[in-house]
C-alpha cells in the first residue's frame, strides 16, 4: 500500500484544482492507502482550501520541504512512501507501476518527467530524465521509497531547505537498485515562465556548482532566496 505525501506552502491559487487532478489518477486505486498534504504554515488560504477537498488528510508542520516530508513519512501508514509535488501529476496506473517495481527489487525510484510546455529547452530537460544517472534527477519526477529504507537512511536531510531532493539520492543509490520507471509524470513550468527559462536554468546550475564547490546548506538556501525565491 502507498502513502502519498504532498508538501505545500502558499499554493492557494492552485491547490484545489491540482489536488482534484491528482485524485482523478487514483480514484479507482485500491493500492493508495492515504493522501497526506503537509502544509508548512502557509500565510494564505492553502490550508483551508486543501481541507475542502475530500479524500485527503491535511496537516501542519514546520516550514521547509524536507521537514514537511519527514513529518508526513512519520505519520504515513503505507509500506511505500510516494513523495509528490503539488505541481506534478502522476501517470495512469502509477500505483501499480510502483508496486511492480518494488516487487522486482527496487526499493526506491521515480518516473520520467515532462514539463507541460512545448519550449525546446524544457523538452530537452524532460528527455534527460529517462536516464538513470543521478545528475538527471529532480524532485518534480516524484520519489517512491519503501518506508523501511526511508527510515534506514534517516529520511530527508533537514539541513537542506533546498537541494534536499538531490541529497537524499546519495544513500538511495547506495542502498538499492534505483529504478527510473519509463512512464511520464507531468509537471508545471510556471516557475520557468515567471523567471525566464534560461535565466532560471543558469541559476539552478549555479546552485549545483556551489554545492560541488563545498557550499553549506545555509549558503545554498541564502542564494536561492536571494536569486530565485525573492
Amino acid at each position: 500500500m502507498l502513502s502519498i505525501i504532498i508538501p505545500v506552502y502558499n499554493e492557494a491559487e492552485i491547490i484545489e484544482a491540482n489536488l482534484q487532478e491528482i485524485q482523478k489518477k487514483i480514484s479507482a486505486s485500491r493500492l493508495v492507502k492515504e493522501i497526506l498534504v503537509i502544509d508548512g504554515g502557509s500565510t494564505d488560504a492553502t490550508f483551508e482550501k486543501a481541507k475542502s477537498i475530500g479524500g485527503v488528510q491535511v496537516l501542519k508542520s514546520h516550514k521547509g520541504r524536507p521537514k514537511q516530508m519527514n513529518f508526513g513519512a512519520k505519520l504515513a501508514k503505507g509500506d511505500i512512501l510516494y513523495f509528490l509535488h503539488v505541481d506534478s501529476f502522476p501517470t495512469q496506473d502509477f500505483d501499480e507501476l510502483i508496486i511492480s517495481s518494488v516487487k522486482n527489487g527496487h526499493e526506491a525510484g521515480c518516473f520520467k518527467m515532462k514539463f507541460r510546455s512545448q519550449h525546446p529547452w524544457l523538452m530537452f530537460i524532460s528527455w534527460l530524465t529517462k536516464f538513470k544517472a543521478r545528475s538527471c534527477r529532480g524532485g518534480d519526477q516524484s520519489l517512491f521509497v519503501t518506508k523501511s529504507l526511508f527510515e534506514k537512511i534517516g529520511g530527508y536531510n533537514e539541513e537542506y531547505l533546498i537541494y534536499e531532493d538531490h541529497e537524499i539520492l546519495k544513500p538511495l543509490y547506495k542502498h538499492t537498485n534505483f529504478d527510473v520507471i519509463q512512464e511520464w509524470i507531468s509537471t508545471s513550468a510556471r516557475r520557468f515562465k515567471s523567471k525566464g527559462i534560461m535565466k532560471l536554468q543558469l541559476l539552478f546550475w549555479a546552485i549545483y556548482f556551489k554545492k560541488w564547490s563545498g557550499a553549506s546548506p545555509n549558503e545554498l538556501y541564502q542564494f536561492y532566496t536571494k536569486k530565485i525565491n525573492n
